[in-house]
This record gives C-alpha cells, structure tokens and sequence, in this order.
C-alpha cells in the first residue's frame, strides 16, 4: 500500500491523448475527479471526465514528452501487479471487472495513450527506443497513483495486439506477472462477425505492427483477415509460455469465477468473502455491459480451412496449458 498523508497536486490528474506539433510530442491531461477508474474500457471512464470544467473549459492543460517523464518522477504510485493480455473476446473484461470490484485495485482497461505510444515507433520515427519506454513507465506511473490511499494493486489490461509488444513490456518490467488469456479462434470469430473490433478491419492496426507486409491485407476477406490475425495472436502466446516463467495461461470459461479461480492464486490475491460475493454477482452480467444479463452462446465449430493454422495454435496452447506445474509457463 501507498501512503497519501499529504495530497499531491498530480492526483486527480493523468495524461490520456498526444498531441504532435511541429514535430514535438505534447501530451494533454485529464482530471478525473472522484470518477473512478472501474469502467469496462478505460475510453469510458474518459468520456464521463471530459464533461468536468476542468475539462471541457480552456486553456488545455498540456504538457512536453519530457515533463511527462520528470513529473512521473514526483508522484507516488503503485507499482503494476500483473498483465493482462489476450486474444479479444476471451473473457479480458469481465475479468477486469471482477478486479475492479475491490476498492484496493487499481484496474486500467485497454488505455488509448498506452496503446499510442508502445507504437511511436510506427508514428514517430524520431523517437528513440528509450525514451518510448520511458514514456510508457511514466504514464503507467500516473495512472497508478493512490487516490485515496488504499490501493495496494494496478491490473494492467492491454489492447489485444499488445501480445506482439511482449519483448518490449518484458523489458520494461522484467518481474511483473503476465496473464496471457485465450480462446478458441472459431469462437473469437464468431464474436467479431456480430461487432468487429479494430483488429478484425485491415488497416485500423499498422500492418508493420500485426507483422503482416501492406499487400497481404489489403482486400482481404474479413473473416479470412480476422484468422490471420489470431494466428499471429497464438504464435506470439504461444512463444511466450515457452520462454518466460512469470506467466499463467487461462483458457475462457463462460463462468467468470472459473477464471478468477486460477488467476487468484497466481497473483497471489488475498480475498474477503464479500469480495467473492461481489464477483459472483457480477459474474450474471456482460463483461463490457454491466447491465446487461449474461447469456452463455451455444458454441458451432467451425472448420473453415483459413482458421486451420489459428486452431493448431490453439490446439498447441492447450496442450502448453495442461502440462504439469514444472513447465515453464505455469
């Protein structure tokens, strides 16, 4: 736990967009307020605070990639208790959800600007290695702040093309805890025909970031795109469970406590029975909708042959998953 016995003045503040002008990175900041960060994504959050005067008035409260960096510096912070990553619609939100339930967890849910700057080098070619990462550390470091000087843990979770950032958020926190959450791919598909994310549309994710050359997506069947796409998901899960100790691989469950269930232990979380409850009860609604009833699917297998190298991945993953504790990733 971090102790607030004095405010300080970045408390209610964090950055969340960045700006580019005559080639210099500015950041602008947000105040939240007393506004929680316990939404489904942290974009809702967001929304809700820019209707604040502080907000919505001008001047914008902006600031250098370099006084982003020395502020984060100043201010107490807690440090990143695990990673989240995953494949999309796998059961990531609702188990931020869950997370999000106790009062001592911080949870910051798929955030625009991190997003934005783990792929500078792809926007801004005249930012260095280093100072990428230590941007990211920075506007980790103010999101993490302790607002009310009981938070004792950060979940951090990731857009789902982060996995293939892995190298770059291992090197920047070589001890924290990875989550690595999955699903099968038909299933995934099937979610994104109903309402496609970014990563299903070709174009929306720089293709030098997927790992996919420009031409290969251009035109692209949808659904075709969408298998590509989770294969490079599972073969870049499925290095990482090979390589790093410090990860647990959970498969999606339709019962969200099934999940919590290994992830508590992993992250050795300590629990009240009113915690369990609340998750339990949570557990009856949609992870991005809260009130909205939960409805298991009725799973269709799909064999549709561009989904083949997806499934053996899949299949891969598993047989990784289900292997005795001695294996490297647990």
């Amino acid at each position: 736990m971090v102790n607030c016995p004095e405010p300080h003045p970045l408390r209610h503040w964090i950055p969340y967009k960045l700006l580019s002008s005559e080639g210099q990175l500015l950041f602008r900041w947000l105040y939240l307020a007393d506004e929680p960060l316990n939404a489904p994504f942290f974009e809702d959050t967001r929304q809700r605070c820019l209707q604040h005067p502080f907000n919505a008035g001008s001047p914008a409260v902006i600031s250098s990639l370099d006084g982003l960096i020395n502020m984060a510096q100043t201010v107490p912070s807690v440090a990143p208790s695990a990673f989240i990553f995953h494949v999309s619609r796998c059961g990531s939100t609702l188990l931020a959800q869950l997370l999000s339930l106790n009062n001592r967890h911080i949870v910051l849910s798929e955030v625009p600007l991190l997003d934005t700057v783990l792929r500078l080098s792809d926007n801004e070619k005249n930012v260095p290695a280093r100072q990428q990462g230590q941007a990211f550390q920075a506007i980790l470091r103010l999101l993490s702040q302790p607002r009310t000087g009981q938070e004792t843990h950060v979940f951090v979770k990731l857009d789902s093309w982060h996995i293939l950032a892995y190298e770059t958020i291992r090197r920047l926190y070589p001890t924290t805890p990875f989550v690595l959450l999955y699903r099968a791919p038909d299933a995934v598909l099937r979610s994104h025909r109903n309402q496609r994310g970014m990563q299903a549309i070709p174009g929306l994710i720089p293709a030098e970031f997927i790992g996919s050359p420009l031409g290969l997506v251009t035109g692209m069947d949808l659904d075709v795109y969408m298998a590509y796409v989770l294969q490079r998901y599972f073969e870049a899960m499925l290095a990482v469970a090979e390589k790093d100790a410090n990860c647990l691989l959970i498969n999606y469950q339709a019962d969200g406590m099934t999940m919590m269930h290994e992830l508590i232990p992993f992250l050795q979380l300590t629990l009240t029975e009113a915690d369990y409850a609340a998750m339990e009860d949570r557990c009856g609604y949609h992870g991005k909708y809260p009130d909205r009833e939960f409805t298991a699917e009725n799973p269709v297998a799909e064999f549709s042959t561009y989904l083949q190298p997806a499934l053996l991945l899949y299949h891969q993953l598993e047989e990784k998953r289900l292997q005795p504790v001695s294996s490297l990733c647990h």
